[in-house]
């Protein structure tokens, strides 16, 4: 743990020298940006209008250089996200907020429960949705070179958005990442899933009208299947090849049926109640990321559903914890 504490210690003393930038250079980005859009069939005026006034983020590059996901190990980042009181607040907003939870779980055939620990884990219930200029967040890392044609894409995506009046620009406040609303849609992720459910001609995703039955869409479009296993934990045995072990969130590996498995499980006996023809995969979350972990512990074998959530979000400990909310608000509501 000492080892942990100086190593964030020397990350966030570096980062308060490591990003400086060239004011110069960040405007010359924009003319050049301002090109691409045009090209893109953003108008003059929606880019001078929305665009006038973003500016480059400092702090946006120190949170993607440090984002919990990268130094948490898995037992504390679950804790932390599936507290005791964050199933009280839950439940208190499922009381609030019934009919239109339930209307939602009926029309897309997504468990209510996973919506809630979606939104508990997101945005602490839509209480907390960042404070970011979105606009200025994903131009800073559009300008940034880690993950620039990404976050370009999404700019773009977003004076799409704009341009067509499908959503406010003034109201663009949310993560450092660019991502809104009590779900935290990217603005690919409004463009493919959104919904104006309440047909007010707008698609506004901190109203749960809108962010409800979007989120449920996304998911039920993703692949998610109500009423399947998503994880769980188990104990490996020693002699199971390290090529079945997945530390990266980016794409399972070697994947086979479940019964494939079960010479490799210590506690086997009791996942018997699961159909041993499911397709399944062994992940190992902590070994490649906290110094001194257990190659084998913890370990969990996952399901396709728990692969839907990595596509919500690329962090094998974040499925794991939206999973595990998800199971403690099951016997609750």
């Amino acid at each position: 743990m000492k080892l942990i504490k100086f190593l964030i210690i020397f990350l966030i003393f570096s980062f308060k020298f490591s990003y400086a930038y060239d004011a110069n250079d960040f405007n010359n980005w924009k003319l050049d940006f301002k090109k691409i859009a045009l090209k893109n069939n953003i108008s003059e005026n929606t880019f001078n209008l929305v665009m006038s006034n973003v500016q480059y983020l400092p702090k946006v590059i120190e949170y993607d250089r440090f984002q919990p996901e990268f130094y948490e190990d898995t037992k504390t980042y679950i804790e932390k996200r599936t507290s005791k009181q964050k199933q009280i607040k839950g439940i208190n907003f499922y009381n609030n907020n019934k009919n239109i939870i339930e209307i939602v779980e009926d029309e897309f055939n997504i468990e209510k429960e996973l919506l809630l620990a979606l939104m508990g884990i997101e945005t602490n219930f839509g209480t907390y949705v960042g404070k970011m200029d979105i606009l200025s967040s994903l131009a800073t890392l559009s300008y940034d070179k880690r993950r620039s044609e990404f976050f370009t894409n999404e700019l773009i995506t977003l004076l799409k958005l704009i341009e067509n009046k499908k959503v406010d620009y003034q109201t663009l406040y949310g993560s450092w990442a660019g991502a809104f609303g009590f779900f935290q849609f990217m603005p690919s992720t409004i463009t493919n899933y959104a919904l104006d459910h309440n047909n007010d001609k707008k698609i506004n995703l901190k109203d749960n009208e809108d962010a409800y039955p979007s989120a449920a869409n996304y998911l039920n479009q993703i692949g998610w299947k109500k009423n399947e296993p998503c994880f769980y934990k188990i104990d490996l045995n020693e002699n199971i090849p390290k090529k079945y072990l997945n530390v990266s969130a980016k794409k399972l590996q070697n994947k086979k049926k479940l019964s494939f498995f079960k010479k490799y499980i210590v506690n086997y006996s009791e996942l018997n109640f699961l159909d041993d023809s499911l397709m399944s995969a062994i992940i190992t979350p902590d070994k490649d990321i906290i110094p001194d972990a257990e190659t084998l512990n913890p370990a969990y074998i996952v399901f396709d559903n728990y692969e839907v959530i990595l596509k919500w979000n690329r962090s094998l400990r974040f499925a794991l914890a939206v999973c595990t909310l998800k199971d403690k608000f099951k016997n609750e509501i």
